[in-house]
């Protein structure tokens, strides 16, 4: 079992948060990011780890004096819902009100495995950390019942639930929570960003801007947002260069509507005869990124060489071993390259060829 992810937000200065949405701006299809604030407020942590000891506690919750109203809540769309109120929150601020928001949120079935304790900013720090406005882990979520300075209680839950969606959904080799879930860090090239070091998965440290699973969490955020109508939200705590254009906000969505669950294998068959041309081209388009195994059985006596080129069909990414009398193999991921080939070079023997590539 992996071990636990803990997400947080916390308290920090907003003129530290210097990101410039300059790359963002110049995508035109890209919703437009507000000018940020210059004076001095409370906004989402330029780190999860902003102060020694911020984070999800179990022990804490279990520990904490606070004492709390509701439990499962059946709302208006036939759900049920988790809510725990702080009996130190005004009585206005009900588990009934919050179960309703909660599932308004864009969601699948993972909704229903979520408890959510909403507290005010102390009790808040004093499970999640001193400087936390919220935090998230395995099922388990901690946020704000009221807003401190500029930053809404909404705001916070609608991030976190981000996190809730990637804890329960896949992206097969990488894990989602880190990395995104499957469409959108396709979408968002997670893959090739990490092996560039442009971007660093699970680091709740000085690499948080570029942490692509706080860059789900922060798109998801806007994506809702801008289903309910919101268009005036501010992208803090992300460098500009994840602000979700179009193409990435329809990934989120997809993600969280219509995860993906496996990849998808395909046959091909060709016979080499005499006057056969000696070299076929398998085209294996590939819109996602993830794990890829390509297979291919030879006639017998058959030397073929199998290789996966890339789009100029001629670039050797990788080349089939021998597995077999006569199979040949080869593994690898897709990482950003959307048009593909196999190339089967005819030696030897010959006779039919099957190949059997299996995508994300």
């Amino acid at each position: 079992m992996a071990p636990p992810r803990i997400r947080t937000l916390a308290v920090v200065v907003s003129g530290a948060l210097a990101l410039v949405a300059a790359a963002a701006a110049s995508r035109p299809d890209a919703p437009q990011p507000q000018p940020q604030p210059q004076s001095t407020s409370l906004a989402f942590a330029t780190a999860i780890d902003a102060a020694p000891g911020t984070a999800f506690r179990a022990r804490n919750l279990a520990r904490a004096a606070t004492t709390w109203r509701g439990g499962p809540i059946a709302t208006s769309t036939g759900e049920t819902v988790d809510v725990r109120v702080s009996d130190s929150l005004p009585f206005e601020t009900t588990p009934e009100g919050w179960a309703e928001f909660l599932a308004g949120l864009t969601h699948g079935p993972e909704i229903a495995l979520l408890t959510t304790y909403v507290a005010t900013l102390d009790e808040v720090q004093g499970i999640c950390g001193e400087q936390a406005l919220g935090c998230y882990s395995r099922d388990q979520m901690v946020t704000l019942g009221e807003a401190v300075a500029d930053v809404s209680p909404e705001e916070v839950v609608r991030h976190e639930y981000g996190h809730h969606v990637a804890m329960h959904r896949l992206n097969s080799p990488w894990v989602a929570i880190d990395w995104g879930p499957k469409h959108w860090a396709s979408a968002m090239d997670v893959c090739g960003r990490v092996a560039r070091k442009e971007a660093h998965p699970g680091n709740e440290g000085v690499n948080y801007a570029v942490n692509p699973g706080e860059a789900w969490a922060e798109t998801y955020r806007i994506m809702d947002e801008q289903k309910a109508g919101i268009t005036t939200a501010t992208w803090r705590i992300i460098a500009p260069s994840f602000f979700p254009n179009a193409a990435a906000l329809q990934a989120a969505e997809r993600d969280v509507l219509q995860p993906w669950n496996a990849g998808r294998t395909a046959g091909f068959t060709r016979v080499f005869g005499k006057w056969t041309k000696k070299v076929w081209l398998v085209p294996l388009p590939s819109a996602l990124d993830g794990d890829l195994s390509v297979s291919a059985t030879v006639p017998n006596g058959g030397t073929h060489e199998i290789a996966l080129v890339g789009a100029d069909r001629r670039s050797v990414i990788r080349r089939a071993q021998w597995v077999g009398q006569r199979l040949k193999r080869l593994t690898g991921s897709v990482c950003g390259q959307r048009s593909l080939f196999i190339r089967v070079t005819q030696s030897g023997a010959l006779g039919r060829v099957r190949v059997s590539a299996a995508t994300p």
